[in-house]
């Protein structure tokens, strides 16, 4: 197992792969989330009738920003002056490298360039625009930087944010909600890992060897319900900020409040009870629950006996990451609408089966009939989008409805579509004018921040009146 990473995934394909050999190689990898500008060069402008218009692209910059930290942190080699015979005084910093795109199957010169006119401001260019051309909003450039002999060779590779080979490449590198650009050491990143599970591990032996493996298990190894998990967040959430309840009306920034609590203090608190979770299960399969000699043959002959069955171990591994995540928002959504008072009822049916995640203040005030019963609405909760909003849309009939997430991926015709159907977004307050996002000056996206303060508070008086 020396040559293989020290985590398990489910790969979804020759992407993954890639990306999985790639940590494995590579001595530093550098991972930028890609901003709009990033990814828009590769497009050709459209003209009226939706057509391309040859020789147009989106935007100006052909290439991909990289902010000079970065750029000067010994992962390229350092920029050189251009010999100018144009005539012109401005400097020209430049490096010329090899870069290898096996997703597209291409070998291109590319170059790190400068113009000092510009300040700062650098791009990597010559690259493949067929590699960009499709991606979505906030997907990831991967440059893997491989060593042989003293010389570098940069494989590359862009993972689109909407494939699960997104959560494969945030959870190999520990990528948060909001990173944006960082250069790692897959070696580190390994050690890293081996270290938290060879902690846990110690205990595990001991238990083992005591017979006590199935009530350590239960005790110091068992996954707790998503509700109870996202209750932990929530306090982890409180005790960091020295709050007493998730108020909406007293947070700065109710909607990255969110984001903070789902996508980084619980997902870390989730990691952690899933490595323990698994590292239990693999001795249990490998070793049984009671302790005995053990050869090393008997051991190897269990890894094969039972491979199928620490196959799906993984597998479903890989799949309660996936599943945990929806759940999970809408409790933490409950909790917020709690904390600030707004009066809701959640999971009601309203017809033929429908049952959307809040609505504010009651089914039957807006179903009333009253004047007032237009200040009503419905809220549902979507960690990630894609065409799942489409299933909430059936929901409203004519009520309002507004749909929260903290989901950077979608894209802005999606973003209009929703529009369309009358369908209001309500966002993390740092997603609203995010460059590696497309909701900004869309009339119909919200932050929670503003959905709170502007849209619900102004008629809570009358909802509590009900």
């Amino acid at each position: 197992m020396s040559g293989q990473p020290e985590f398990a995934f489910e790969q979804s394909g020759a992407d993954a792969d890639l990306l999985t050999r790639l940590f494995v190689k590579a001595d530093q990898v550098l991972i930028k989330k890609l901003s709009n500008n990033d990814r828009l060069w590769a497009r050709q402008k459209e003209d009226s009738e939706g057509r391309p218009v040859p020789g147009k692209r989106m935007n100006n910059q052909a290439g991909v920003y990289i902010p000079h930290e970065p750029r000067d942190g010994g992962f390229f080699l350092p920029l050189e002056l251009k010999d100018r015979t144009d005539g012109k005084t401005d400097e020209i910093w430049e490096r010329f490298f090899e870069t290898i795109w096996p997703q597209v199957s291409e070998t291109r010169k590319s170059r790190l360039v400068n113009y000092r006119s510009k300040s700062q401001e650098t791009h990597v260019t010559g690259i493949p625009r067929e590699a960009f051309i499709d991606l979505s909003p906030a997907s990831y450039l991967v440059m893997g930087r491989v060593t042989r002999n003293g010389e570098h060779t940069f494989e590359c590779m862009t993972i689109d944010s909407v494939s699960d080979d997104a959560g494969l490449l945030a959870e190999l590198f520990d990528l948060g909600a909001d990173f944006l650009i960082g250069i790692f050491e897959p070696a580190e990143r390994k050690a890293l890992e081996r270290d938290k599970v060879l902690d846990f591990a110690e205990q595990v032996i001991a238990a083992w060897l005591a017979g006590t493996i199935g009530q350590f298990a239960s005790c110091n190894a068992t996954m707790p319900v998503t509700a109870e998990l996202a209750r932990m967040a929530q306090s982890a959430f409180l005790k960091k900020r020295g709050l007493e309840s998730i108020n909406p009306f007293t947070l700065e920034a109710p909607g990255d409040a969110l984001r903070e609590i789902s996508r980084s203090i619980e997902w870390d608190l989730f990691r952690e009870f899933q490595r323990r979770e698994r590292s239990v299960e693999l001795v249990r399969i490998v070793l049984g629950n009671s302790a005995r000699t053990i050869t090393a043959s008997e051991v190897i002959r269990r890894l094969i006996d039972e491979y199928q069955t620490i196959d799906a171990l993984l597998l479903s591994a890989s799949q309660q990451r996936k599943s945990r995540a929806g759940y999970s928002y809408e409790h933490h959504i409950e909790a917020m609408l709690a904390g600030g008072g707004i009066p809701f009822e959640k999971q009601v049916i309203i017809e033929a089966k429908k049952r959307p995640d809040f609505i504010l203040p009651s089914l039957a005030f807006i179903d009333s009939g009253k004047e007032t019963a237009a200040t009503g609405l419905i809220l549902s909760a979507k960690t990630t989008l894609r065409e799942r909003w489409k299933q909430v849309e059936r929901e409203k009939g004519s009520r309002r409805l507004f749909l929260t997430t903290v989901d950077e991926n979608i894209a802005g015709n999606a973003i209009d579509d929703m529009a369309s159907f009358g369908v209001h977004l309500v966002i993390p307050e740092s997603l609203t004018k995010s460059k590696e996002a497309e909701y900004e000056g869309r009339a119909n996206v919200v932050s929670f921040g503003q959905f709170c303060n502007e849209i619900v508070h102004p008629h809570m008086v009358g909802w509590r009146r009900i």
